[in-house]
């Protein structure tokens, strides 16, 4: 089993952080940020200054806006973690990429390709990093990934499953059930799914999907099935139950399998066809949210490397992930109000 070559993120050179739009997620990025690294937040910004105080109060900011531009226009801010819905995912990193910041932006990055290919046009022409935050792709086990699928350890691979299912109704989280904020299980949760099958296979040449939407329009179920060569992934996400959350990579000659909830830093099982051999790769020290601050080291390093675009996940991978997106939320007819063409 290959050792994972991710650095300790309290090795990463600080930058100073701005946070645009505190709420669930940008709370447990800020607490992991502060535990381990030596990232700095500045500043934070909501849409009233009343919710951007409270959050600085947690966390020990400095800088308090009650609005998203103040926020982008601090000269102490270097770089914007954007955590808005999905549906304003686009204008607040082409209002951060505007004001000359490196953006990391939660997943999903936008609402679909054209959205994702404008920001990645916009950050390109302004010489700053722009990433998504699908952490999972940064974490220790994911290097361990793909190095077993670099060196062909798992032989040719015939079969991708991955699987994420929550019970979240409109009361738990209205958000999820709103169209016009780009809701559904697909962005919030399947997006993790289709990331995941797009790292070990890369771009589908064929997508089946079918789904069912709630009252609102928004995709509740959704099974995918994509092809990609010889391969297939068949990925799964709903918002109407808990599911075991799961994702494995089927080859020739081994198997890798991660537990529930795949997505976090989990073991890695590595269990060869005979199944004679089991490996297991440890996920390291930083467990459950807090390895959010993987996503952060890493675009914190590419600053100081005058690198532009993550070699993990490319603008133009994000750009790809959309597309196929895209074209399952087509096959099952979930529109956006609003969304960019």
């Amino acid at each position: 089993m290959p050792l994972s070559r991710v650095p300790d993120p309290a090795d990463a050179p600080p930058l100073r952080w701005g946070v645009l739009g505190p709420g669930t997620i940008a709370r447990a990025f800020a607490g992991a940020l502060l535990t381990h690294s030596h990232q700095q937040i500045v500043a934070v910004g909501s849409r009233t200054v009343q919710r951007a105080r409270g959050f600085a109060a947690e966390f020990g900011i400095t800088h308090v806006h009650g609005g998203y531009e103040a926020l982008v226009s601090n000269p102490d801010v270097e770089v914007v973690y954007v955590a808005t819905p999905h549906s304003h995912h686009r204008e607040h990193a082409l209002l951060a990429i505007a004001a000359g910041k490196h953006v990391l932006v939660e997943k999903a990055f936008t609402r679909n390709a054209a959205e994702a290919r404008e920001v990645a046009e916009a950050a390109r022409a302004a010489g700053v990093v722009v990433l998504e935050a699908m952490w999972s792709r940064f974490l220790p086990t994911a290097d361990v990934l793909r190095q077993l699928l670099a060196d062909g350890a798992l032989g040719a691979v015939r079969t991708v499953e991955a699987d994420h299912g929550q019970l979240i109704g409109a009361q738990d989280a209205d958000r999820l059930h709103n169209p016009a904020l780009a809701g559904g299980a697909l962005l919030d949760l399947g997006i993790y799914p289709v990331s995941f099958a797009s790292l070990v296979l890369g771009p589908p040449d064929e997508v089946t999907a079918t789904g069912t939407l709630t009252s609102s329009g928004v995709d509740e179920q959704v099974r995918a099935v994509l092809h990609a060569g010889g391969a297939e992934a068949v990925l799964t996400t709903t918002l109407a139950e808990r599911t075991h959350t799961r994702a494995a990579v089927v080859g020739e000659l081994a198997r890798v399998d991660l537990p529930g909830d795949f997505y976090l830093p989990v073991p890695l099982t590595l269990t060869s066809a005979d199944g004679r051999t089991r490996l297991t790769a440890d996920p390291g020290p930083i467990r459950g949210h807090e390895g959010l601050v993987y996503q952060a080291a890493h675009l914190a390093q590419l600053v100081a490397d005058g690198t532009t675009e993550s070699p993990l996940l490319p603008p133009d991978e994000t750009i790809g992930i959309l597309t196929t997106t895209d074209e399952i939320r087509r096959q099952v007819g979930v529109v956006y109000p609003g969304e960019v063409a």
